[in-house]
């Protein structure tokens, strides 16, 4: 039985759909918002928003764990830390929102534009 596997696909083998989800991770801390497939933004939201509550904690184990996720964007880890965590310190969840904008000409696919609050 395949217990606790869930999340969608996208049509990708699990490497480049990890990669994706970094990818999409970092462009949303860095831009605070990015537009994209409703599927993906909906699968992304949750791994931006235990980003955002590691780095409330503050400590050194939650940069590390960071810093683990993303190795080579240290100008992220730090705004995270140093800009978006202070900004959400009063605010338990809820830190993305999700605005769609409408189908995607080629293949009507929905649009959505994912942003911090």
């Amino acid at each position: 039985m395949a217990h606790r596997i869930g999340g969608r696909k996208l049509s990708r083998k699990q490497g480049p759909r990890l990669a994706l989800y970094k990818n999409l991770t970092v462009s949303i801390l860095r831009y605070e918002r990015v537009k994209t497939t409703e599927a993906k933004a909906k699968e992304i939201r949750g791994r931006v928003e235990r980003m955002i509550t590691l780095a409330k904690r503050g400590d050194l184990a939650a940069r590390r764990t960071v810093v683990s996720e993303f190795p080579n964007e240290p100008l992220v880890v730090n705004k995270l830390f140093d800009e978006i965590a202070p900004k959400y310190a009063d605010r338990t969840s809820g830190y993305t929102r999700i605005i769609r904008i409408g189908q995607r000409q080629g293949d009507a696919a929905e649009i959505v534009q994912i942003e911090l609050v």
